[in-house]
């Protein structure tokens, strides 16, 4: 993908959410959301895990936290960016390599997790909508991402 984003806008039923998008630490994975996202892949999709003082998982279409897209998965790209408040990384199973198009957003520092996932951007706007998704495994009513935009 030749094309350079630098801003994602996630819409929430409350408004929106401005990610700063990071190629720099993730040039693959920021072009796989951004891909997705102008797609029209993660219209509709829920925050199927949302755990209080941890974060916000979403991204896969059957709300069950076990798909993905239909692209294949990525390699890693770790760093040494901290995952800390707005830290938006990518969701994988236990192989570092399968991340697709999962991902989740930290309410607060989760430095146990770096280096160990890929971060993709940070929330730079809207942070209190995503505090506000209702919380669970799957939570009983989830929130669900309106829209999803980059550019």
């Amino acid at each position: 993908m030749t094309d350079t984003y630098s801003t994602l806008t996630l819409t929430l039923d409350g408004g929106d959410v401005t990610i700063q998008l990071r190629p720099d630490l993730a040039p693959e994975h920021v072009a796989r959301i951004a891909e997705l996202a102008n797609e029209g892949f993660y219209d509709g999709v829920m925050f199927h895990r949302v755990i209080p003082g941890f974060m916000a998982q979403g991204g896969d279409p059957t709300g069950t936290g076990m798909h993905g897209s239909d692209k294949p998965n990525l390699k890693q790209e770790f760093s040494k960016e901290p995952h800390v408040r707005g830290t938006c990384s990518m969701a994988r199973t236990m192989d570092p390599n399968s991340a697709n198009s999962q991902f989740f957003i930290c309410f607060d520092d989760a430095r146990f997790l770096d280096g160990q996932y890929t971060v993709w951007g940070q929330v730079t706007d809207g942070m209190e909508l995503i505090d506000a998704l209702p919380k669970g495994e799957p939570p009983a009513n989830p929130g669900k991402i309106v829209s999803m935009k980059a550019a």
